[in-house]
């Protein structure tokens, strides 16, 4: 194996990390609408990290490893449509990653806080349908990004 196979092996490996993570994610999400009670709640981000934790590094080292390998390749540009693209969606899957972490991050921050009064609160925010679509446009554009590498329009 040269250079480029490993690249594209640890490129491949990162994307499956934030597949995973999603995953996971969505899981959280999706099974946080169905909450009763506060202590449920907390349960459930108990497990979040992990899918911090997993994605944070699958997320940089895609784009490194992408870009690497898009000037290592004798076959691709860096400025190839595709290329242009998949750094796009990439970028759009981080902000909107990241503003569906702050949200969650205050809804476990209420719950956190052990105070009976916020239960409702926690509750309502869970079930609030702006986490559900956040996420599912986190996973819309993770399956573009996808099919952009799968497919390099324009190559």
């Amino acid at each position: 194996m040269d250079f480029y196979d490993w690249m594209l092996a640890l490129h491949l490996l990162a994307a499956f990390a934030i597949a995973a993570a999603l995953v996971l994610y969505s899981v959280l999400v999706f099974s946080g609408r169905r909450m009763t009670s506060l202590e449920q709640t907390q349960a459930l981000f108990r497990l979040a990290p992990v899918g911090t934790f997993v994605i944070a590094p699958g997320a940089v080292l895609t784009l490194v490893l992408g870009v690497t390998l898009a000037i290592d390749s004798d076959t691709f540009e860096l400025w190839d449509a595709w290329v242009i693209a998949a750094i796009v969606l990439w970028a759009a899957l981080a902000a909107v990653g990241r503003r569906s972490g702050v949200y969650y991050t205050d809804v476990q921050k209420l719950a956190a806080s052990g105070d009976p009064a916020a239960e409702p609160e926690v509750l309502a925010r869970l079930r609030a349908p702006t986490g559900a679509l956040l996420q599912l446009a986190s996973l819309g554009i993770f399956v573009l990004l996808l099919l952009d590498m799968i497919f390099k329009p324009g190559a």
